[in-house]
């Protein structure tokens, strides 16, 4: 019972995590089911807990490889995504909770921006990294919910 309480706040601050990415919000969903199904060290714990691993380590591929693929596909050169991504690591430090989100987007605005020379020409890429984070963020909570439903899907029957 008491790690039913613990897996379930664990998971609970996990999807917290995702939608204002302060804590690593998949992991910690994961480590909130790992805490329920290792105890019980029977069959259901190992496949629920087997299951949600899988479905974390999918979710976090699709979530790194469709919004990056997106932007390629649009036009946005590999130099303004590296940019993005470094500005986005600074952003992490210095503005906790959303500075990744904003160093990122601030990058590719800067980036497009030299490289084009134009505020106006710069926007559109600068929209389409934002579009691109919001599909982040929505594959992470999709993925995390889906782990967690499993969970609650094993609390249910058995």
């Amino acid at each position: 019972m008491v790690e039913t309480v613990i897996a379930a706040v664990l998971i609970v601050v996990g999807i917290l995590g995702i939608l204002l990415p302060v804590l690593p919000g998949l992991l910690l969903v994961l480590a909130g089911i790992a805490v329920w199904a290792i105890p019980r060290n029977d069959a259901v714990g190992w496949w629920v807990l087997g299951i949600a691993a899988a479905v974390v380590v999918l979710g976090t591929i699709v979530k790194y490889a469709l919004p990056g693929r997106r932007l390629r596909d649009s036009g946005v050169p590999n130099r303004t995504l590296l940019v993005g991504a470094v500005l986005g690591i600074v952003g992490f430090f210095v503005v906790p909770v959303v500075g990744l989100f904003l160093g990122f987007v601030l990058g590719v605005y800067v980036a497009e921006r030299i490289r084009l020379g134009s505020p106006l020409e710069a926007w559109p890429s600068t929209k389409k990294a934002l579009a691109a984070v919001g599909w982040s963020i929505l594959i992470e909570l999709l993925t995390g919910l889906l782990a967690a439903a499993v969970w609650v899907g094993a609390l249910i029957a058995f």
